[in-house]
C-alpha cells in the first residue's frame, strides 16, 4: 500500500506543483526556435499552412525546438508532445481536427500529434510520412526540405482526407492503402483494435510510464530515486531568450549531471500577432520517430 501511495504521489506531483511547462507560441502557424529553416523555406512553410486553413478550416502548426530537456520533464516525446498540443489548444474545439509538426533537433527525434477528432487509421499516414517523407531528409541534415514536404504530405493525406477531399494533384504518395470493398471492412475492424489498443497505452503512458521515469537507476550506484532541480540564470524578455541549468542528481551517492537549456522569450502568446488557436484537444493520437 505504501508503495502504490508513493507511486501515486509521483504521478501527481508535478500536477500539483503546476510544473507542465512548454515553449509559447508566437504564430499559430510555424515557430522554428531550434532555426531549421532558412528565411525563403520559413515563407514556403507557412504559404501551405495558410492554403490549408482557408480550404478546410484545419489548424496545422510546425514547432522545432532543440531538446525537450528544456522544458517539460515528460518520459517520452509522445506526452511531451500532447501536453503541449492541449496547453496550446490545437485545432477546432468541436471538431479537435489539430495537427502538431514536432521536430526535436538535438534529440534527433520528432512526432506528429493529432486532434482527439482522428480515429486511430490516421496514425499510419502520419508515421508513412515521418517514415518516408521526413526523416530521410533529416539524417542527410535536410531540415527545411523535411519539414516542408513533411507539411505538404500532413496537409494532403491527413487534413484534407479529414475535410472529405481527395489530395492535391502531384502530392507525393506515401503509400496509404485504397480502402474500398473488402478493404474498407477490414479497415473499420482493425480500426476498432486500433482504438482500444491506442486507450490502453496512452494509460499505461500516462500513468506508468511516469512513474518509471521518476523512479529510474542511477547510473553511478544503481539505486533509484534520482532527484532533478531546475535553475534560471538568465531570465527571458520579450526581445531575448533566457537561460537555464538542469542538475540531476542522486539521493543515495555523489553522481550528479548538469545540463543547459534555453528559455523562450515572454511575448504572451495569446497577446502576439500571430492570434491564438481555436481550443482543440488531443488524447494522444499520432506518430512518432527519430534519426
Amino acid at each position: 500500500m505504501k508503495r502504490l501511495l508513493f507511486s501515486l504521489a509521483l504521478i501527481l506531483a508535478p500536477l500539483i506543483a503546476g510544473a507542465e511547462l512548454y515553449p509559447p507560441h508566437l504564430t499559430t502557424t510555424l515557430n522554428d526556435y531550434a532555426d531549421l529553416l532558412a528565411p525563403d523555406m520559413e515563407a514556403k512553410v507557412i504559404a501551405e499552412i495558410d492554403a490549408l486553413r482557408a480550404e478546410t478550416g484545419v489548424e496545422l502548426t510546425v514547432l522545432t525546438i532543440e531538446t525537450r530537456a528544456a522544458y517539460d520533464p515528460s518520459p517520452s516525446i509522445e506526452a511531451f508532445a500532447t501536453g503541449l498540443f492541449n496547453v496550446w489548444g490545437i485545432g477546432d474545439a468541436e471538431r479537435n481536427d489539430g495537427i502538431l509538426i514536432l521536430v526535436v533537433r538535438d534529440d534527433r527525434e520528432m512526432r506528429i500529434e493529432l486532434g482527439s477528432g482522428y480515429n486511430p487509421e490516421y496514425d499510419l499516414p502520419a508515421q508513412d510520412i515521418i517514415n518516408n517523407v521526413m526523416l530521410p531528409a533529416f539524417r542527410a541534415e535536410r531540415y527545411d526540405e523535411g519539414i516542408l514536404s513533411g507539411t505538404r504530405a500532413s496537409a494532403d493525406h491527413i487534413a484534407r482526407r479529414f475535410a472529405g477531399l481527395a489530395p492535391r494533384e502531384g502530392a507525393v504518395s506515401i503509400g496509404v492503402p485504397d480502402q474500398g470493398g473488402a478493404g474498407l471492412a477490414i479497415g473499420v475492424v482493425a480500426s476498432e483494435v486500433l482504438f482500444g489498443l491506442g486507450i490502453l497505452a496512452l494509460i499505461f503512458r500516462r500513468r506508468l510510464g511516469q512513474v518509471i521515469d521518476r523512479y529510474r537507476r542511477c547510473p553511478q550506484c544503481g539505486a533509484r530515486g534520482l532527484h532533478t532541480e531546475r535553475h534560471v540564470l538568465v531570465q527571458p524578455t520579450k526581445a531575448s531568450r533566457g537561460q537555464g541549468e538542469k542538475l540531476t542528481r542522486c539521493d543515495h551517492c555523489s553522481w550528479s549531471v548538469t545540463t543547459s537549456y534555453t528559455i523562450p522569450d515572454t511575448s504572451s502568446s495569446s497577446s502576439s500577432s500571430g492570434g491564438s488557436f481555436g481550443g482543440g484537444s488531443s488524447s494522444g493520437g499520432g506518430a512518432s520517430g527519430k534519426w
